[in-house]
């Protein structure tokens, strides 16, 4: 069932994101190709995944969703693309494939994230929904998780941390930025989707997004000692050689297994008390502790 789902809500968001990326711009052409390259490079669309699941489970339908969960995944485009770059993490494989800056250049690439993170506020700010004050939410939510207190700031403590010593408490809260912040916000803006959505439920959800959200960093850290290059479609033992803070690192890797378990248990918890669909939620939960990439 989760796999037909997946599909079928990846399909559904890339028809979306395309129709975005569908007018021409004569002038530079190259950075609207270069947005495209990233945006369609492949991927799990994890988050769209997770709006549409969260819009289900507080009763709504799909298409209400789309906009929001177009707007995440150009967010999330846009950071991979800044996070490759030579001053950041200067990867040149992303999702198998030669990354942006290595395809167009750095200029063009940081142009392209630049654009790709104002087309996500655009796309959300025109999203037709009925309820005003939700929908302005919905924009603060997403900036916030974005921003330098959320996925930005997550990822600056990330940078300063190469080669330092973490504590567990200073790695979670480095993780609950970078990686979780805007996971968080696909769960709330799926909610969110739903007018008068009440505001018991969105607590719940947002408890459970904050539990995958450290599993799912979790199991990335994993991945990067156990995968290999070619399965993860990215350099494997990147953060080693890089001397990052990890979980396995902190805990080992035995440790950093028990500990994602413990997320995911935390996370299934959380939806215990939803009324509503939370079946979706509960599979993406457990797909984040199980998947090989």
């Amino acid at each position: 069932m989760l796999e037909s789902y997946m599909v079928e809500c990846k399909t559904r968001v890339e028809g979306v994101m395309q129709l975005c990326l569908s007018e021409p711009f004569e002038l530079a052409p190259q950075l609207r190709e270069a947005m495209s390259y990233s945006a369609f490079a492949g991927g799990k669309r994890l988050r769209p995944i997770l709006v549409y699941a969260a819009a289900k489970a507080s009763g709504s339908e799909a298409q209400l969703a789309d906009s929001a969960a177009c707007a995440v995944e150009f967010i999330h485009a846009y950071s991979l693309i800044h996070d490759d770059l030579p001053a950041m993490d200067d990867d040149d494989l992303r999702r198998g494939k030669p990354t942006c800056h290595k395809v167009f250049g750095e200029d063009v690439a940081i142009l392209a994230g630049d654009a790709l993170q104002a087309l996500a506020f655009t796309v959300l700010a025109e999203m037709d929904h009925p309820n005003p004050r939700q929908l302005l939410q919905m924009v603060r939510i997403l900036s916030h998780a974005s921003g330098y207190l959320g996925m930005v700031g997550g990822q600056a403590f990330d940078l300063a941390s190469e080669g330092k010593s973490r504590t567990l408490e200073q790695l979670q809260a480095m993780h609950s930025l970078k990686t979780g912040a805007l996971i968080r916000a696909s769960v709330q803006l799926g909610g969110l989707c739903v007018p008068g959505v009440a505001k018991q439920k969105l607590s719940q959800l947002d408890e459970y997004a904050a539990h995958i959200g450290l599993a799912f960093q979790i199991k990335d850290d994993i991945l990067d000692i156990e995968s290999d290059t070619e399965t993860l479609g990215k350099p494997q033992g990147a953060d080693q050689a890089k001397l990052k803070a990890t979980y396995p690192a902190l805990l080992g890797l035995d440790g950093a297994k028990e500990k994602m378990i413990q997320c995911y248990a935390l996370a299934l918890s959380a939806l215990e008390t939803i009324d509503g669909d939370t079946q979706c939620l509960r599979l993406l939960a457990q797909h984040v502790i199980e998947r090989d990439f």
